[in-house]
């Protein structure tokens, strides 16, 4: 007989939320974590702790308004750990050109990014519980590994404001204080070079465009990557981010730009 061998996934470990305690705001926490990143904006572990800060109950509630819906009902059941997708370089080389796919690998590339660089800096943070064996945390991974889903989609890059704006944009759909923390201070941060660009006009805009379309995360993502990249947005009610897309390239880095060259 040919012997039989099962390639088995590490156990998570086990986490239990308690109302009052686990999930509880933690403003000076806060406050330390958004004052590191305005002083460094590709400080990615401050975000992370300022979003684990003031989590508050928008993972809970998110989740149930998952479960609401039969997509999102079904999508939860299936507990599909997107992290792992995204990850398969051979999968995502299978999205034809124009894809969403496409160009979430073009976007990732170019950049030098993949999904475990999230990963691993959202582990390493404070008291973090993100891997745990748990319906919410598995949501909150979901919301974590579509961060740069949703830049693709958005139109939003990586410079200062377009985090910002892709942040603002997540707060509308999360509803998570931590993501409307950053946008306003990094608002404030970026209109402080005073050269005249509207950086909080777009920030604005962002919170619009975040309120207006779809809700993202029930968006069935394996099968949005094989959709057309300008008929997903369509669909999906994403609006051009006119305001962003009219500050010239060089201008959107703003104070951060001038911190980081002192």
């Amino acid at each position: 007989m040919n012997a039989v061998t099962h390639n088995f996934t590490p156990k998570r470990p086990e986490v239990e939320f308690r109302k009052g305690e686990t999930m509880r705001l933690q403003p000076i926490r806060a406050f330390k974590a958004v004052s590191r990143l305005m002083a460094d904006k590709e400080d990615t572990a401050a975000v992370f702790d300022l979003m684990r800060a003031l989590s508050g109950d928008s993972v809970s509630k998110g989740y149930a308004r998952l479960m609401k819906t039969p997509r999102g009902g079904r999508i939860a059941y299936e507990r599909d750990e997107l992290n792992d997708r995204l990850m398969d370089r051979a999968w995502l080389e299978s999205f034809a050109p124009g894809t969403v796919g496409a160009a979430y690998l073009a976007h990732m590339d170019e950049r030098g990014f993949t999904a475990d660089g999230l990963k691993e800096i959202s582990e390493q943070t404070l008291d973090s519980q993100v891997e745990a064996a748990h319906p919410l945390t598995w949501y909150g991974r979901r919301l974590r590994d579509v961060h740069d889903v949703w830049h693709v989609l958005t139109g939003y890059r990586t410079d200062a404001l377009g985090e910002a704006c892709l942040v603002a944009f997540s707060y509308q759909q999360t509803r998570s204080l931590g993501f409307g923390v950053i946008a306003f201070a990094a608002g404030n941060k970026l209109a402080s070079a005073k050269n005249g660009q509207p950086y909080k006009a777009a920030i604005r805009e962002a919170h619009q465009r975040g309120k207006a379309c779809a809700w993202l995360p029930e968006v069935d993502y394996p099968e949005l990557f094989a959709e057309d990249l300008e008929a997903a947005r369509a669909r999906l009610g994403i609006r051009p981010a006119r305001i962003y897309l009219s500050i010239p390239p060089e201008y959107r880095d703003g104070a951060f730009e001038a911190a980081a060259a002192h």
